[in-house]
């Protein structure tokens, strides 16, 4: 566990994100609830994790699941109300875990008091507190700029008779970055966190902030170019250069570490979408010091699953950035579950799931938990007509939406919905999990919960997991290798990625290595010149 004092207790760390909607309601009205957070720290503190992510509990009015803030001062009752909150960090802390909340600082939901104002008409306090532009002279949109969620980026309003930029739904307008006054504001609503004991920030959509002044078309992308979006949505035919990372965006960000700064051992991770232009992105967010300490990219929520995918990206990592930091995952609520993503048709996903938390441990970076995962939970099928995603609804069905990932917790096999609620679940708890359950996994020695403990303590054991760096090795059949190095310890890991046994010949200068135990690697079968890996194993291992 990492010490409260220390000040880069993010570096290396394990983060647990909590859904709070999906994690456990106590009051039976059929979502979860910051008090069913804390009834549930203590199994949250056994999986060996050292910080929550706690997805948005902010008042709003659920357009986007609480992505559209209406306040960013409060919990909305739908989770409680603040005393629970302080509560829940009081908890937290007593369990050495740091909490992170998410600030959703770009756009807030059009019920927000700023926004209200900011429409009522062109000269009020807060007309430039949100991005409005007049009509092309036939009355069009300003630009061609897209919403991820389908549509243009702009929504006409008929008071100011002006449109307004939303990058997402029609009720999130983005605020003005370009307004001094709006990051002041913005700021002061982190602060109001910062003394109520936060430890630290996951930055939604961290290079939306700021749009281009002279609000220039977005040319197309280039063809074969990566894209964040899945293929039916016509957002990723443009090539985003200027509704978002934009240059002044830097500025807002060393603001914010300023802030952070004035308070002992916090830190923050930012969200970047961005294309073939991430790793930039996160080189310059995270670099010299004086911005975010970290960020994550999409690169391993995809559906890729190989030796060589895994390799291309943590180099690129490796090679774009140079002083800053990333944090990995495999799974988040926006992305299809990773066992579900990446298992083929009749295969084992509780074997993915082992070998999963196998790598993500070793990687060099942080590493993000999304709640579920540890039990091996796939995604579900969700009907039509109970999703709640406005993501899924609008593209269904080519893209069936985010719900899906998002189902309740499963603590008790034979309890109603599971244990997650006495009331009707605000999505339907899947029949496939209850096999799954947290009471059920506890029972089971060989469970997925049990690897994921057991590989979680592994990596706090070896320091050169922690911090160490990495260095990849020649491998060949669907083969990962790499060493990870810090003062005093050397460690090869070795991964193999197919169906298949592989064999990784060893190089005469590592004739002398030794099983480190690293959970799930016992049938691994190492002699004088080979190491044979069974399928979907990892194996990690000493140098002399």
């Amino acid at each position: 566990m990492i010490e409260a004092s220390d000040a880069n207790w993010w570096r290396g760390c394990v983060i647990y994100q909590v859904y709070p909607r999906s994690f456990q309601d106590t009051t039976g009205d059929g979502s979860g609830d910051l008090r069913g957070v804390t009834k549930h720290m203590a199994y949250i503190a056994s999986l060996g994790v050292d910080a929550i992510w706690l997805s948005p509990f902010f008042k709003s009015p659920m357009a986007d699941m609480g992505y559209d803030v209406s306040d960013y001062c409060a919990v909305d009752p739908m989770f409680g109300t603040i005393e629970d909150f302080d509560e829940l960090v009081t908890e937290a802390h007593r369990h050495g875990l740091k909490i992170i909340i998410d600030q959703v600082l770009s756009h807030s939901s059009g019920r927000h008091p700023w926004f209200i104002e900011s429409r009522a008409s062109r000269d009020n306090p807060k007309a430039d507190w949100y991005v409005w532009a007049d009509p092309k002279p036939d009355g069009t949109a300003p630009n061609n700029w897209l919403s991820i969620f389908g549509g243009p980026a702009w929504e006409w309003d008929s008071t100011r008779r002006q449109y307004y930029l939303h990058n997402f739904l029609a009720s999130q307008p983005d605020l003005n970055f370009h307004n001094s006054e709006v990051q002041a504001a913005l700021l002061d609503t982190v602060r109001f966190w910062l003394d109520r004991g936060v430890d630290g920030f996951r930055l939604d959509t961290v290079n939306f902030y700021v749009h281009d002044r002279l609000l220039r078309d977005n040319p197309p992308m280039p063809p074969g170019a990566a894209n964040d979006v899945p293929d039916t949505n016509p957002y990723g035919y443009q090539n985003h250069l200027y509704d978002k990372t934009q240059p002044e965006n830097l500025e807002f960000l060393k603001r914010f570490r300023s802030l952070l700064d004035e308070y002992d051992a916090r830190a923050a991770v930012g969200e970047v979408g961005d294309g073939t232009r991430s790793l930039q992105t996160v080189a310059a967010y995270t670099s010299g010091g004086d911005k975010l300490q970290m960020s994550y990219t999409f690169d391993l929520l995809s559906p890729e699953f190989s030796a060589a995918h895994v390799r291309k990206s943590v180099l690129a990592f490796e090679q774009a950035v140079k002083d800053g930091w990333v944090c990995w995952a495999f799974s988040n609520h926006d992305v299809v579950r990773h066992v579900s993503r990446w298992a083929k048709p009749g295969e084992d996903t509780d074997a993915i799931a082992k070998f999963a938390i196998s790598l993500l441990a070793c990687l060099r970076g942080s590493i993000c938990l999304y709640q579920g995962e540890e039990l091996g939970l796939t995604e579900a099928e969700i009907a039509f007509e109970d999703l709640r995603d406005p993501y899924g609804i609008r593209f269904w069905p080519g893209f069936k939406g985010r719900d899906g990932c998002r189902t309740p917790m499963v603590w008790e096999a034979g309890a109603r919905n599971a244990g997650f609620t006495t009331g009707k679940p605000w999505l339907p708890v899947p029949a496939e999990h209850l096999s799954h359950a947290v009471d059920v996994e506890e029972a089971d020695p060989a469970s997925v919960l049990w690897r994921y403990r057991a590989v979680l303590e592994f990596r706090r054991k070896h320091p050169a997991l922690i911090d160490g760096s990495i260095e990849f090795l020649d491998a060949e059949d669907d083969v990962l290798a790499f060493l990870r190095r810090s003062d005093g310890e050397t460690l090869l890991c070795l991964f193999n990625f197919a169906d298949t046994l592989a064999h990784w010949p060893l190089p005469s200068e590592f004739r002398r290595v030794e099983t480190a135990d690293m959970p799930g690697s016992e049938p691994v079968v190492i002699d004088e010149d080979t190491i044979a890996l069974p399928a979907l194993t990892a194996f990690v291992g000493r140098l002399a």
